[in-house]
């Protein structure tokens, strides 16, 4: 089964640190301190939790990781377009 509780956590985990990530690079060229500050701690409390579980997963679980690590880089994108 592909949609199960596990691989779901996997998928948005990745979405939500890489989706954090773009939003943060667009806080840095607009030089929004407190948003660079709070982004980049958030970036890295995410991936203390991400880095050690899929460091010892299966490539199933890398490639779902992969997946939502794109689709959170285009959303997060999109977020910051919204406040433009």
């Amino acid at each position: 089964m592909f949609y199960n509780k596990r691989t779901m956590r996997t998928f948005f985990q990745s979405f939500f640190q890489i989706g954090l990530v773009s939003i943060s690079t667009v806080l840095i060229t607009k030089h929004i301190y407190f948003g660079i500050f709070v982004s980049a701690f958030l970036i890295s409390l995410l991936w203390t939790f991400n880095v050690s579980r899929i460091a010892v997963s299966t490539i199933k679980q890398k490639l779902i990781y992969s997946l939502g690590a794109g689709t959170g880089a285009i959303c997060g994108v999109f977020i910051t377009q919204l406040f433009n």
